[in-house]
């Protein structure tokens, strides 16, 4: 690591990307030298690929690049908040670690957190032009306009990975499995406003999505209940101080 504590951490979860590795960490470090002090927090979600052994490979070249790692896949949300819990920025970025997401547009994501003066509790990458296919898109509208309809959280695109927020931020929040797809309802609750900056999505450079429509799909809806009660049952916060 540097010598200096890092300002800024970038938490990547993957699961057999062992081709993805280089080119996007290559990338993330092309985006942010010289702008913060950064860390690069890689949660190898038990990969049964090369991905441990090419990330032990590439720590060699890039000194800020940590390697977390689950014994057995718990998943995405488990991942991104292993890497959250890792990490030692105050602010955390997050982008997937399948190529599709740009680090060009990090620097933008965490200076919109950094801007908020302690307002902003979330900048969230909103996708234009899409490179999935139709039904991965047709899939996302749906997700989408049901989750606004019943959650009022004012974002259209909550799939997409890249996002920044201050660390103490996230771990103040409730823990479950799909955390990530729920953020912009979980941050209002919580009384911060979010940040929105358009990303422009691109092919996955290597391999196959590890996370399946099917797979979600019931165990979203579930999800989609419980946040509406969680909203539902906030109370607000009492100011609470010491008398001496």
């Amino acid at each position: 690591m540097p010598a200096s504590e890092p300002a800024v951490s970038v938490v990547v979860p993957v699961r057999n990307e062992e081709d993805n590795l280089a080119p996007l960490i290559a990338e993330i470090a092309a985006a942010l030298d010289g702008r913060w002090a950064y860390e690069i927090v890689y949660v190898n979600d038990g990969s049964t690929d090369s991905t441990g052994e090419k990330l032990a490979e590439l720590k060699k070249t890039y000194t800020q690049l940590r390697q977390i790692r689950h014994s057995a896949s718990a998943g995405q949300s488990a991942a991104v908040r292993s890497g959250v819990r890792a990490a030692r920025g105050a602010v955390v970025a997050t982008l997937d670690g399948d190529g599709q997401n740009n680090p060009a547009f990090l620097p933008d994501l965490i200076a919109a957190v950094e801007k908020g003066n302690g307002r902003v509790g979330l900048a969230a990458g909103q996708r234009v032009g899409r490179k999935d296919t139709g039904f991965k898109k047709l899939q996302s509208r749906i997700a989408n306009a049901v989750r606004n309809a019943i959650l009022h959280d004012g974002t259209r695109d909550t799939g997409c990975g890249l996002k920044a927020f201050p660390r103490e931020v996230f771990l103040a929040m409730p823990y479950f499995d799909g955390l990530h797809r729920f953020l912009p309802a979980l941050v209002r609750r919580e009384g911060y406003d979010i940040a929105y900056v358009d990303v422009i999505d691109r092919p996955r450079h290597s391999g196959v999505s590890n996370y399946g429509f099917f797979d979600r799909l019931w165990i979203g809806i579930m999800d989609l209940a419980g946040v509406w009660w969680l909203i539902r049952r906030k109370k607000p916060t009492p100011v609470a101080s010491e008398v001496q």
